[in-house]
C-alpha cells in the first residue's frame, strides 16, 4: 500500500509524519477491534476470530484510511482545505466504492433534514402549549 508514484521528496516529507502517526497509533491500538470483529463475522468469519487476525485487519484499515487522508490532503492543498469531494475524486475509478459513498452521503443528508424537521416540529408544539 505504499505510494510508488510519489517522488523521493514527498516520501521523505511523509517519513516524519508517518513516524509521529505511528506513535499515535500505538497509543490507540485496538480502538476498532470490537467493530472489526462484528464486521468480520458479518462477512463470514468466526464469531470470535483470533486477536492476531483482528489486529492485522485493524492495521490494514488504519493504514488505508491514513493513506487516503494523506492523498486527499494533497488534492485539497490547492484550495487550502479538505472537502468530501476530495475523497470522492480519489475513489472515482472504483465504482462500487464510489456508489456506496454517494449513497451514504445522501442518506446522511436525508437524516440531517429529518432531524431538522423534527426539531422545528417540536419547537412549534412547545410554543403552542
Amino acid at each position: 500500500m505504499s505510494n510508488t508514484s510519489a517522488g523521493p521528496s514527498s516520501s521523505k516529507a511523509r517519513v516524519g509524519s508517518s513516524q509521529s502517526s505511528e506513535s499515535t497509533l500505538k497509543r490507540k491500538r485496538g480502538m476498532f477491534q470490537k467493530e472489526l470483529q462484528h464486521m468480520m463475522y458479518g462477512f463470514g468469519d468466526d464469531p470470535n476470530p483470533l486477536p492476531e487476525t483482528i489486529s492485522l485487519v485493524e492495521d490494514i484499515v488504519v493504514e488505508y484510511v491514513t493513506d487516503m487522508v494523506h492523498k486527499a490532503q494533497d488534492v485539497g492543498t490547492k484550495r487550502g482545505r479538505l472537502l468530501t469531494e476530495d475523497f470522492l475524486f480519489l475513489i472515482r475509478k472504483d465504482l462500487p466504492k464510489l456508489n456506496r459513498c454517494t449513497e451514504l452521503l445522501s442518506m446522511n443528508e436525508e437524516l440531517k433534514q429529518a432531524r431538522k424537521a423534527f426539531d422545528t416540529d417540536e419547537e412549534k408544539l412547545a410554543s403552542v402549549d
